[in-house]
């Protein structure tokens, strides 16, 4: 999933980063920093300073964040995704490669979609990632799944449903890319339509560690980075007239935005339509990218020269200009492996709105990101629970979810104040 490792090795460092220490609430100058113990590594670099948003009515000290049980009996869930249909179904990818109807709290038996014979999913973060919904789906009836093939390879595919809306139909299968990749690790997967109506693809940087096959920074390769197509124009895409390496020698039209490690879930905040990244670090820090509406094309997130707001390795030199400076980060004295997640704009607790929701894959602890009435960003820790956090899901209310991958189980998130 999110890391590099076996579910039996993630269940262990799990259970021992439950037993740290927790976070106190407060508000630190951005880019916020979360770190239990000292630090031994070089001091940061320089970085430029992050525009910071109007202060939120959020207070973190009023507020409790709970798990409430919502669907049981899952096998390996690893995203939770509404079509915004106006059905109000939230569909479930299986890791091993079957998609799944939730109408209420109740888990269909029968598959929306099982791709299982095409689909690898031995190793820790291979298997069926993502799924995104055309925003046009209930008049066209388009999705795309993206999923690690028995080869290893990244596969992205568009479907389409049949004449029973609760069951797509294989054979309208059409292959968007096939990427190959160097290594079973860093897979990305995530897809998200934005705003605009382009499709995003998130991309791993091919795997191994340190960026050993050199993609994230190499524009010529479809790996360690944000792509961006066109699904509504070409053959089997077409490429948005305003990404940002048109015409430039030697770079891949598709590319968005590039420098990424492991991009493990990134969102849209629906009231704004600001793009939150969670790139998934190497050995020491996990970090959260906030891009402006209308902003980010052309980013350069900094991988593999930084490592969050740092040098790596620690011990290298760097030079940070240009590049997009975290909000956000935390030590892997907190965890490992980062899953992002939503900005909440559910009805359930209007006083939370604006906030966003992310986890860690190994230590179970869940954040809230906001910002204080001063106006800088602000990372609070909400709730500290047992589960290996493979993804956040969003209703169609804006109502937030959680998965525990060997848990086998979906959770909402309850907001309440005293």
């Amino acid at each position: 999933m999110p890391r590099r490792s076996f579910p039996l090795l993630w269940i262990a460092v799990a259970i021992v980063a439950v037993a740290c220490q927790a976070l106190p609430a407060g508000s630190i100058a951005a880019p916020v920093r979360l770190d239990a113990t000292k630090d031994t590594a070089p001091p940061p670099v320089e970085v430029q300073s992050v525009q910071a948003a109007p202060p939120a009515t959020f207070d973190p000290a009023t507020v409790t964040l709970s798990l409430e049980p919502f669907v049981s009996d899952v096998n390996q869930p690893t995203d939770l995704v509404s079509a915004h249909d106006g059905s109000g179904r939230l569909f479930l990818l299986e890791k091993a490669g079957r998609i799944l109807i939730v109408r209420g709290r109740q888990r269909g038996t029968q598959p929306f979609l099982d791709i299982t014979p095409l689909v690898g999913s031995r190793g820790a973060e291979q298997g069926l990632l993502g799924l995104a919904f055309h925003p046009q789906f209930a008049n066209n009836g388009y999705f795309f799944v993206d999923y690690t093939d028995r080869n290893g390879d990244t596969m992205i595919v568009r479907y389409q449903v049949s004449s029973d809306p609760d069951a797509a139909d294989p054979s309208t299968a059409l292959m968007l890319f096939h990427i190959p990749k160097p290594a079973p690790n860093h897979n990305g997967g995530d897809l998200v339509f934005g705003p605009d109506g382009y499709l995003y693809i998130g991309t791993g940087d091919g795997g191994g560690a340190g960026d050993q096959f050199h993609n994230a920074q190499d524009k010529s390769a479809l790996l360690g980075k944000m792509l961006r197509v066109d699904v509504d124009s070409g053959t089997p895409y077409g490429i948005p007239p305003d990404n940002p390496f048109i015409g430039e020698n030697g770079a891949r039209p598709e590319v968005w935005a590039y420098g990424l490690r492991n991009p493990w879930r990134y969102s849209f905040d629906r009231a704004n339509d600001d793009l939150y990244v969670a790139d998934v670090g190497q050995d020491r820090w996990e970090e959260i990218d906030v891009l402006a509406a209308g902003t980010g094309s052309g980013s350069n997130f900094g991988w593999p020269q930084l490592e969050a707001t740092h040098c790596y390795p620690p011990s290298a030199a760097c030079d940070p200009a240009g590049t997009v400076v975290p909000v956000a980060e935390y030590s892997h004295s907190l965890g490992c492996s980062v899953t992002g997640g939503y900005v909440y704009r559910g009805p359930q607790a209007p006083f939370a709105q604006g906030v966003y929701l992310y986890g860690d894959f190994c230590s179970g602890r869940i954040w809230g990101l906001d910002h204080a009435p001063d106006g800088s960003w602000r990372q609070t820790q909400l709730l500290q629970t047992a589960l290996a956090l493979s993804t956040f899901g969003e209703d169609e209310a804006g109502e937030i979810y959680v998965a525990g991958l060997d848990e086998g189980a979906i959770f909402h998130l309850v907001f309440s104040q005293p």
